[in-house]
C-alpha cells in the first residue's frame, strides 16, 4: 500500500525555461542540474520539496524519442510519473498484479500501466 509522494517528475520542452519559471514563480530552486543522463535519454534538474527528500523532477528529451520524448510529442508538457513509496518493493507489486493492474518491471524498478492510473504513470519505490 502506497505511504505517500515520493516524487513527481515533469515532462518539459526546455529545462532550462522551466528552471528560470520554478524559481521566479513559484520560488522553488534546484539542488542538482541540469544534468544529461543518456541512459535514461533525458536532462533532469531536481528542485527539493522540504527537509524529507521529495522532490519535483524536471524532465527533457535528449534527442528523439525515449520514453519523455515520446510522451512530450502525444501529450505535451505535464505531469509525466508519479512516484509512490512503499514498505516493500516486491510485495507492493504482487499486491497490485493480483488487484489487476498492469505492472511493468525493469531492472530493479517497478512501474504501473498509465491505463490503470487514469493517464498518469505510478512508479514504486521502497522507503522505510
Amino acid at each position: 500500500m502506497p505511504k505517500w509522494i515520493d516524487h513527481i517528475v515533469v515532462r518539459v520542452n526546455d529545462i532550462n525555461q522551466s528552471l528560470e519559471d520554478y524559481e521566479t514563480k513559484l520560488g522553488m530552486k534546484a539542488s542538482k542540474g541540469p544534468d544529461a543522463i543518456p541512459a535514461m535519454g533525458m536532462t533532469r534538474a531536481i528542485l527539493p520539496l522540504g527537509d524529507d527528500g521529495r522532490f519535483i523532477e524536471l524532465a527533457e528529451p535528449l534527442g528523439e524519442g525515449g520514453a519523455i520524448g515520446g510522451a512530450l510529442e502525444r501529450y505535451g508538457e505535464g505531469v509525466h510519473l508519479v512516484a509512490l513509496a512503499v514498505d516493500n518493493l516486491a510485495e507492493a507489486a504482487a499486491e497490485m498484479k493480483a488487484n489487476g493492474a498492469r505492472v511493468i518491471e525493469t531492472g530493479a524498478q517497478v512501474f504501473i500501466h498509465p491505463k490503470d492510473g487514469h493517464g498518469v504513470m505510478y512508479q514504486l519505490i521502497e522507503r522505510e
